[in-house]
């Protein structure tokens, strides 16, 4: 059974897809207006992009029929724009390339693309521009398997913007999973703007994590009162979970506050937060006093943790 909110998601994905296939043409007989099929115009681009390929490195990369593929060759090598060699390498596969004539397909091809898509960005300012690259980027990043996996989270220190992100990220988190209303958004909003308006680089720092320039994370250590350091706002993005980043900006808190020469960081918490309690235990905290509260809405257990330097 789908979640809903998965649901939701999906919905989103299948609305785009009409709406972007539509809008370049994927479905029409002619392909940006010229005689080819999308499937056809992708093996050219492919062949001008490569030089040369085997038949069955297109059925891999485009995941095609092998029989479709030889129907579509045999179709280019009537109109002169392939030309096949046996592989040196496998006498059972084929080398093909693009013939001079089917290189100027592929040029015209390319101007035909570029043409349609400076046609559709004409009424876009140069934000708006900016906007659709970086949403195109996010797009790839987060459904190609290898990029997804090869990218590692980055840390960084915070810049203009980010507040807003963490108060954002963590209302919608936290309203969404837990029911939680927007009493925790004014706490949220309090304690960024407490540690902007006193930020003080030698005792404050604040930790973006950060994958393929998506923010997934976050952590605060600001200044409690005389030897005593506050962690705030630890947020690990849903999309991150798994990969160790919660117990690495908890580490970063304990090590910047021990060289900005506290002697004790302390944090507040609940204990239906498990992955974060069980990071603050793994890390040497003790739990100090406990109450229950209903702040948020729900009835909770509100949690203060210390760690002794």
């Amino acid at each position: 059974m789908l979640d809903r909110r998965d649901l939701a998601t999906i919905e989103a994905m299948r609305a785009f897809n009409r709406f972007y296939t539509d809008r370049i043409g994927v479905l029409d007989r002619a392909y940006l207006k010229a005689n080819y099929t999308l499937t056809e115009a992708r093996i050219v681009y492919e062949l001008g992009v490569r030089g040369r390929a085997s038949a069955a490195e297109l059925v891999r990369d485009l995941h095609l029929d092998p029989a479709y593929l030889s129907r579509i060759l045999k179709a280019f090598r009537s109109a002169e724009l392939v030309e096949q060699t046996r592989d040196p390498d496998d006498g059972r596969s084929q080398i093909i390339s693009l013939t001079p004539r089917g290189v100027a397909e592929y040029e015209a091809l390319g101007e035909l693309s570029r043409s349609q898509l400076e046609e559709m960005l004409a009424p876009l300012g140069p934000a708006e521009k900016a906007t659709l690259v970086e949403a195109m980027a996010a797009i790839t990043g987060l459904l190609d398997d290898d990029r997804r996996n090869e990218a590692p989270p980055v840390l960084r220190p915070h810049r203009p913007g980010d507040l807003g992100w963490i108060i954002e990220s963590q209302t919608q988190f936290y309203v969404r999973e837990f029911g939680w209303n927007d009493k925790f958004e004014a706490l949220v909003s309090e304690v960024a703007a407490n540690f902007l308006n006193g930020f003080n680089p030698a005792r404050d720092y604040c930790w973006i994590a950060e994958r393929r320039g998506i923010r997934i994370g976050s952590a605060l250590v600001m200044d409690g009162g005389g030897d005593v350091a506050k962690l705030r706002l630890l947020y690990v993005d849903e999309a991150a979970r798994g990969l160790g980043l919660g117990r690495l900006l908890v580490q970063q808190c304990i090590d910047f506050a021990r060289r900005a020469g506290y002697r004790q960081i302390t944090l507040w918490t609940n204990d239906i937060l498990h992955a974060a309690r069980h990071i603050y235990i793994s890390l040497g905290f003790r739990l100090v006093s406990e109450e229950r509260h209903t702040l948020f809405g729900p009835e909770l257990n509100g949690q203060t943790w210390t760690l002794d330097f």
